[in-house]
């Protein structure tokens, strides 16, 4: 079974080279009512997941570089539960005047849909794109003492002891848990799922050994690789990652076809004036743009991505398509 996700960084690598370094100058823009200029307070960034991940990391770099060329604050949020329901149904409901956003993630607005019913929110029409900020690769993190250097080590394993290999995820339904089944349907072994509030919970028992690998994103433990103490034996991408270059990916490792490699992106409210959505995904796509931010992302595992919001649209479009069908192949559910 071949599970080849849509890939950020491919579709628009040549729009980024393109672009030149320009230097952070805004043009002021007028706000929803034409009154004043737009950005006159501080904006509140949702953050959909709990401190320390991906989304968090993204939400601090890019919201400090913005709130310094616009001399306001860019707040963010955390708003964790539900899978990132919470902090989803916070920004669809909120006022669309260009002052709530959500950092968007390919796990909580194009899997969720899927996987609960009766959301207050539709990732299409409750949110307006604004701009995508990275892809992100995961890494496939084992306990450090655990004799796997690498998938068909893990692979092995757990032919040879049904059920009894255990990984953590960040929960039911999110992407760290479908990359579980995803890769034991390839492989045709059994994993055991142990789901956590969070990110950090399963790297935290990783590192204790209470269970025995987790999928998470890199800038979620790129610090633990470097120190030694959990061990990477795959990315999940298709192509090697920048910052573990020595890491083979899933697909080489004898699952070809295996290519997962997640976007993070901004989004507010439906309805928001073209003229501030305009300005946010310029203001965006020219910092992605510049070298502090290509080597702030880097540093995480991050490639920063640029599209315009309808090219934003396009992609949350065609990924609630692909992880649905992915969702069925899979028999994920959220229970």
């Amino acid at each position: 079974m071949h599970f080849r996700t849509w890939n950020p960084g491919r579709l628009l690598a040549a729009s980024l080279m393109m672009m030149s370094p320009l230097a952070f100058a805004p043009l002021p823009v007028l706000a929803q009512g034409g009154a004043q200029a737009w950005p006159a307070r501080s904006i509140r960034l949702v953050v959909p997941q709990t401190p320390g991940g991906a989304s968090d990391a993204l939400a601090r770099i890019i919201g400090q570089q913005l709130a310094d060329g616009w001399g306001q604050q860019v707040l963010v949020d955390n708003r964790p539960g539900a899978g990132g329901n919470i902090g989803n149904d916070l920004v669809a409901k909120a006022t669309p005047d260009g002052y709530t956003w959500l950092l968007g993630f390919v796990g909580t607005h194009a899997i969720n849909p899927s996987l609960y019913k009766g959301l207050s929110w539709d990732p299409q029409k409750s949110f307006t794109p604004l701009a995508t900020l990275a892809s992100v690769p995961f890494v496939v993190a084992v306990h450090a003492p655990l004799p796997v250097k690498n998938i068909g080590d893990l692979v092995a394993l757990a032919r040879s002891k049904p059920g009894d290999v255990r990984f953590g995820s960040a929960g039911n339904g999110t992407v760290n848990h479908l990359l579980g089944p995803m890769l034991a349907s390839a492989a045709k072994v059994q994993f055991t799922h142990i789901p956590y509030k969070g990110a950090a919970g399963a790297i935290t028992d990783t590192l204790s050994g209470q269970v025995q690998f987790t999928f998470t994103s890199m800038p979620s433990v790129i610090g633990h690789l470097k120190a030694g103490s959990l061990r990477a034996v795959a990315v999940t991408s298709g192509r090697r990652a920048a910052l573990l270059k020595d890491v083979p990916t899933i697909a080489e490792s004898g699952f070809p076809g295996f290519d997962v490699t997640p976007w993070f992106g901004v989004l507010g409210p439906a309805g928001m004036p073209e003229s501030v959505v305009s300005r946010i995904n310029g203001d965006i796509n020219r910092l992605l743009a510049s070298r502090e931010t290509v080597e702030r992302f880097a540093a995480q595992g991050a490639e920063p991505l640029v599209t315009t919001p309808a090219q934003f649209g396009r992609i949350i479009a065609a990924d609630v398509a692909l992880w649905s069908r992915i969702v069925r192949e899979t028999g994920a559910t959220v229970d």
